[in-house]
């Protein structure tokens, strides 16, 4: 299995690479986290937010790998804690299908696009930046993966 990042948003400061680098390249072969940016559409006063939607969720389905099982990370997901991450993880790995994960960019994504999301997930009542977004989940996912596999990174309690 492995897990595709789909991010809308590209030229990502040096932080945002260096801190997701670090949790990715931490994760086994077989759960891999392939990161696939999105460039995202130019924004202005005479740009329909609509529009801009559209053709980013178009580029987010090209992006989507075949037979994959796709959630969307935003605001109708379930805030999970990491345990119940962990639990996800394990049974993502159990279906065998590749997993993509999907940050939609600052309008978020259509509703056309909402309907084709087997799951939502939240990372949290806060608005986080989008760069952010990405290392929190590539953490999480290490963190997630430490837990299906008793090793001691994630200490709870």
């Amino acid at each position: 299995m492995q897990i595709h990042l789909i991010a809308v948003g590209n030229k990502m400061p040096d932080w945002v690479k260096k801190g997701y680098e670090e949790y990715a390249n931490r994760m086994p072969p077989h759960c891999r986290i392939v990161l696939k940016e999105i460039v995202p559409e130019k924004r202005g006063k005479n740009v329909n937010a609509a529009d801009i939607q559209v053709k980013e969720a178009e580029k987010i389905r090209q992006a989507l790998p075949p037979k994959c099982h796709i959630v969307a990370l935003d605001g109708l997901g379930k805030i999970w804690s990491t345990e119940k991450l962990s639990e996800r993880m394990e049974d993502w790995m159990m279906g065998g299908s590749d997993i993509a994960l999907i940050i939609g960019g600052p309008d978020g994504l259509t509703r056309d696009f909402i309907r084709l999301v087997d799951e939502h997930w939240s990372l949290s009542n806060l608005t986080f930046p989008h760069p952010m977004v990405r290392v929190i989940v590539a953490e999480q996912l290490y963190r997630a993966w430490t837990i299906t596999e008793n090793h001691p990174y994630h200490r709870a309690g």
